[in-house]
Parts: structure tokens; C-alpha cells; sequence
């Protein structure tokens, strides 16, 4: 089983909404037996709490259901996925804290060439659910692209 962990701050806008469009894509191209996808948060003050209401209205928007999700924090069993993927560069330096490798982390945006700004942008800070659902689903996209090259 590949392994997709998606990773942003408090777990409660960018890395649920990545989680749940990654479901929804796995599930539409019947990966759902080979590629299992969670989220978490490098900080840990929303655990147990659902998705912002911006990430659930927009994903309502989409009909993209984040139907269980809760928020909680990295586990050290998260740097055993096959992808550890970040949403900015904050939080890929906060992954690799105290580490010496961690092979497996980069962001999401990284995977989107045409755009230069790598940081996906917090939505709890911007307001701006649309441009980071945007962002997401184009970084999903690729990320799939991505695997189905590697893996299959």
C-alpha cells in the first residue's frame, strides 16, 4: 500500500482539503486498494477538531466529502510514508526538525512547474478558500500523475 500523508500547520484548512481531493482521485481512477492518504498538522492545537468551516464549505462547493477527518499531529509513523507532503516551506522545515533525512517530504507545489510561489497560502490567515482549493487540486493532480509514474 502506498502511503500519502498531507501536512500543513493546525490540520484544519489546507492538508484536510488536500486529503479530501486526493481521496476523491484515488477513489475515481480505483486506486483506492493500492494508495491509502491522511493528513496532519505540525502543531497540534485543533486535534480531534473537524475542517474549518471554509475548507467544508468549499468542499461542499465540489462535492468532495471530508466525511471522519479530524486534526491531529504529526506522528513519528508519518515519516514512513511514501510521500510526506508539505503544503509550504514552514512546514517542510518543520517535518524535518532534528532530522537528518527525510527523503520523502517536498510541497505540494513543488509539483507544479508554472507556478512560482511554492507556498500554498493559508486560507485560516488569507480568507481565501477558492485560491487554495485551486492550488490544491492542480498540486493533487500532478502528485497522482506523480505516483502512477513511480508505482504502477
Amino acid at each position: 500500500m502506498i502511503k500519502v500523508v498531507f501536512v500543513c500547520l493546525g490540520n484544519i484548512c489546507r492538508s484536510p482539503m488536500a486529503e479530501a481531493i486526493f481521496r476523491k482521485r484515488i477513489y475515481e481512477k480505483e486506486l483506492t486498494d493500492h494508495i491509502s492518504v491522511e493528513s496532519a498538522g505540525t502543531a497540534s492545537w485543533h486535534e480531534g477538531k473537524p475542517p474549518h468551516e471554509g475548507t467544508r464549505q468549499i468542499l461542499d462547493q465540489h462535492t468532495i466529502s471530508y466525511n471522519g477527518q479530524t486534526a491531529r499531529g504529526v506522528r513519528e509513523a508519518d515519516y514512513q510514508a511514501d510521500y510526506l507532503v508539505v503544503m509550504d516551506n514552514s512546514n517542510l522545515e518543520d517535518v524535518k526538525n532534528g532530522r537528518n533525512h527525510v527523503a520523502n517530504a517536498f510541497r505540494l507545489l513543488d509539483l507544479v512547474s508554472e507556478i512560482e510561489n511554492k507556498d500554498v497560502p493559508d486560507p485560516y490567515f488569507t480568507g481565501d478558500f477558492e485560491e487554495t482549493f485551486s492550488l490544491i487540486n492542480e498540486g493533487c493532480e500532478r502528485l497522482l500523475a506523480k505516483i502512477i509514474r513511480e508505482k504502477f
